[in-house]
């Protein structure tokens, strides 16, 4: 044995080192040293790293660990959970039973208590019964025997209630009863308070809703009254159109341009309510049809000073002589004046015209149009979108024309018309 050890092993110690030398061989042999280099480009340096065998194994070995744990704590997540979940939902189970039965016994504690008083007393009472009729000596004996019926009902519900591990409670808890009517009184007042306010709101609400569509009521017939008697001027000459007001109010509520807003949706609301209601929202609609008419119509003149030359109607040619339709109005005018537009529009044509030269038509909605003659410049193109007074052109005598002027026309559906009451201020 000893030649054994010196022959192969240069030491008692080596003989006892040599397992772990040879396993640090073999780790050494499957995770051997490395090097590697990084180089810092901005200075030029090159740096040499070493990892050792040592530093490789425990970094393995870290890894390794890191799964095992992860493995294993995602096995008890999801193995063991569900069976906490389990344990701790029988836990509630027996803790809400445990206080039910906690609840039921002081229940019966209580009656207990109350039932040996009432013993007592009915004894006391029949141990002094001298002066006590035989009825009601008999009535003192039947209410004895009926509390010893329940005294002993109340042993039977205790007995098994300690003996029997299934046992269930037959009605509902005494105390759970009380609580309830506790908190149902609770919500009772509160409800009740509740109601007081709220019919106080309901009354202060309905006040403020009559003071409100009283209000509202009065603005909207007054601006009613006060856009009907500026649209009077102009009666005469919708009639002639074969138009009316409630047929203009509808077509402007319908109608919807950049200019003018978007169309106004008439309101429906329940018969059931107030006619009141209805009254007012058939008022608003009126008050928005006028108004939004009021501002669609071109009413009032394209130029700043009015001096009108030559009316609308029968007159001499200034050319032939001959009696001819005249189909506008002439302003007079410098060549250069400015000629503005008088109701919100967008120009639907901008250029010469037979007769009339340079022109520019304005589509201002509901069929109404405008158009400006004999300019000797126009400021607008087809398409644009225009505000009253935005200048649209400069008074000039171009086409057929004499002199320098404006010749104004309006017209409905592409038919000229008098537009002396639209014009008057």
């Amino acid at each position: 044995m000893l030649n054994f050890i010196t022959r192969y092993f240069s030491s008692v110690w080596s003989l006892i080192t040599w397992p772990f030398r040879a396993i640090w061989r073999m780790i050494a042999r499957i995770f051997p040293s490395r090097e590697f280099t990084v180089m810092d480009t901005p200075n030029g340096n090159v740096y040499t790293y070493q990892q050792s065998s040592f530093w490789r194994f425990t970094q393995f070995c870290g890894k390794i660990g890191l799964i095992i744990w992860a493995a294993w704590s995602t096995y008890v997540f999801i193995y063991h959970r569900p069976m906490l979940q389990k344990r701790t939902a029988q836990l509630e189970e027996m803790r809400a039973t445990h206080d039910r039965h906690m609840a039921d016994l002081q229940t019966y504690l209580n009656k207990f208590n109350e039932l040996t008083r009432n013993l007592n007393v009915t004894d006391d009472k029949i141990l002094h019964a001298d002066k006590l009729t035989d009825k009601q000596k008999e009535e003192l004996l039947n209410n004895r025997l009926k509390t010893w019926g329940e005294l002993d009902f109340l042993r039977t519900r205790l007995t098994e209630m300690f003996t029997n591990s299934d046992y269930a409670p037959e009605y509902t808890k005494m105390a759970e009863l009380s609580a309830e009517y506790e908190i149902t009184r609770a919500e009772n007042v509160a409800l009740h308070k509740q109601n007081e306010q709220i019919t106080e709101n309901a009354l202060l609400i309905a006040d403020a809703d009559a003071k409100i569509v009283d209000a509202v009521s009065k603005m909207t017939t007054t601006n009613i009254d006060d856009l009907r008697q500026n649209m009077k001027k102009i009666n005469s000459t919708i009639t002639s159109l074969g138009l009316n007001e409630n047929a203009l109010v509808e077509k402007a509520n319908k109608y919807s341009s950049p200019m003018v807003g978007s169309a106004f949706s008439p309101m429906q609301l329940d018969k059931n309510l107030d006619p009141k209601y209805q009254k007012l929202a058939d008022g608003l609609e009126l008050w928005n049809g006028l108004s939004k008419m009021a501002r669609i119509l071109p009413l009032g003149a394209p130029v700043q000073s009015v001096r009108v030359t030559s009316g609308y109607g029968k007159r001499n040619d200034p050319f032939t002589g001959k009696p001819k339709q005249h189909r506008g109005i002439d302003f007079a005018g410098k060549i250069g004046t400015e000629l503005m537009a008088v109701a919100p529009g967008r120009v639907v044509s901008a250029g010469e015209r037979v007769g009339y030269g340079l022109t520019v038509e304005i589509d201002h909605g509901l069929g109404f149009t405008t158009l400006y003659a004999h300019l000797s410049r126009a400021t607008v193109a087809r398409g644009d979108w225009v505000r009253p007074g935005t200048v649209v052109g400069l008074g000039g005598s171009s086409g057929r024309s004499t002199g320098p002027h404006l010749h104004y026309e309006i017209r409905y559906k592409g038919n000229p018309f008098n537009p002396s009451n639209f014009v008057k201020e």
